[in-house]
């Protein structure tokens, strides 16, 4: 057995996980939304390793499975932390629209999760974090990406948006792109607190109370708009 089947489970394994989360909940559950986003980002992610676009591929999916097992044990167990609270308690929120439910996954999961993830990583592979930046940089893109397009996708009609519109004023107030680089000052932050585990504990429940904010905020509920969810599918 290599390092790599006996430490992470193949991505096809978790986006059939994710599959079969999807099939227990109601579509415009808040959970349901962040998963048929997570679970185009995984699927992007296999056929990208499959075409050998990762450098270095044991490192790429043992950072994506890590990550992704992070957001699964939450999904699944229902016991969610600081980050994942408020999209938990208003995954049903009937003033709460698709696309604040997909960005507040997406900043709990980048803002807290990913750099536990890359920790995880480290320790599975017996790495540093700065062995793991390419991979780590390959991913944000791929996710930047998808973010632009979950946007497009889930993005209410142009009569909405307008400067007065509340959604507008939230679609500025987060960015992945700093997301994701404050995860990864955070993993490197945790990597050099190994060594005092109290501390690094401390450290990352911090972390994840500030995250949780940001996605209370997110999720501030901004009236149902009458059409606009069924348009979506949500």
């Amino acid at each position: 057995m290599t390092q790599l089947e006996q430490f992470t489970t193949p991505v096809d394994d978790i986006a059939s996980r994710m599959r079969a989360l999807a099939a227990t909940l109601p579509e415009r559950d808040g959970i349901a939304v962040f998963n048929r986003v997570y679970l185009t980002v995984t699927e992007e992610v296999e056929r990208r390793l499959d075409a050998g676009e990762f450098p270095d591929g044991e490192a790429a999916v043992t950072l994506d499975v890590r990550f992704a097992e992070r957001y699964l044990r939450v999904a699944e167990e229902g016991f969610p932390p600081a980050c994942w609270r408020p999209l938990f308690q208003f995954r049903r929120h009937p003033g709460v629209r698709p696309l604040q439910f997909a960005l507040a996954g997406i900043n709990a999961h980048i803002g807290h999760d990913l750099a536990l993830a890359v920790v995880d990583t480290c320790r599975t592979l017996r790495c540093e974090p700065a062995d793991l930046e390419d991979e780590f940089e390959r991913v944000g893109d791929l996710l930047v990406s998808l973010e632009e397009r979950v946007r497009e996708d889930l993005m209410p009609g142009p009569d909405l948006l307008q400067i007065a519109d509340p959604l507008t004023h939230l679609l500025g107030s987060w960015s992945l792109e700093r997301a994701r680089d404050a995860a990864w000052s955070a993993a490197r932050a945790l990597w050099a607190l190994r060594g005092l585990p109290d501390l690094a504990e401390e450290f990352a429940d911090r972390l994840g109370a500030a995250v949780g904010l940001a996605g209370r905020i997110l999720l501030t509920p901004l009236g149902d708009r009458s059409g606009h969810n069924a348009a979506y599918g949500m």
